[in-house]
């Protein structure tokens, strides 16, 4: 397995949100999150990518400790930079030589030279993914990736995601939509942790 997770329990604001959460992912295969707003996608997201740590439980990366590749809901573009330098310094930043292949995959060759501030909603998501090729990173995990993109642009993400699963690779993935190829899929709900009473009056001022 690449990525082993038991028994993970997470919290937000110093309130347990989910418990005991366990998957295994081996390579080429995607795990689509699903649950209503709240319920912890993005916690346990941000878990998994080291930005927060965990209550409880385990996540093994074998692949190594630099493994995991991490967007969210913001696009992470410099609005300054124009898009092929905005894939360069990430390129540079991760150490690899991707860009041409991410400007192409995403369909973003044409606007190249356009400063990042001068696109539209959809064009700076496809430049906020196309980043996560360019880490060449095993493990992607993603929050809700598609939004702002339309129907062409997210059958190109979907692409890309294949292409990395074929190579090898896993994703995790909050996704409420249907992206076109196999994934398991993991409803959080169940997994929702017991509140106390006060734990609840806090959650709901967080």
């Amino acid at each position: 397995m690449i990525l082993r997770v038991e028994n993970l329990s997470v919290q937000r604001g110093g309130v347990a949100i989910l418990a005991d959460v366990s998957f295994a992912l081996d390579e080429g295969q995607a795990l689509f999150l699903r649950g209503p707003n709240g319920i912890g996608k993005t916690t346990l997201l941000r878990t998994l990518a080291g930005l927060q740590p965990a209550v409880s439980g385990s996540i093994e990366c074998t692949a190594g400790p630099d493994s995991i590749a991490y967007a969210s809901h913001a696009d992470g573009v410099k609005p300054t930079l124009t898009v092929a330098e905005n894939l360069g310094f990430w390129a540079q930043v991760f150490g690899t030589n991707s860009f041409d292949a991410a400007l192409e995959k995403m369909n973003l060759t044409s606007l190249a030279n356009r400063p990042a501030q001068t696109l539209s909603a959809g064009q700076k998501r496809r430049l906020g993914l196309a980043r996560m090729l360019v880490t060449e990173r095993p493990i992607w995990v993603m929050d809700e990736p598609t939004i702002s993109l339309d129907r062409d642009s997210t059958a190109l993400f979907a692409s890309a995601v294949q292409s990395h699963l074929a190579k090898g690779g896993v994703a995790v993935i909050a996704t409420h939509i249907d992206l076109g190829f196999g994934a398991d899929v993991l409803e959080l709900g169940p997994y929702k942790a017991p509140q106390t009473s006060d734990e609840a009056f806090d959650e709901a001022f967080i």
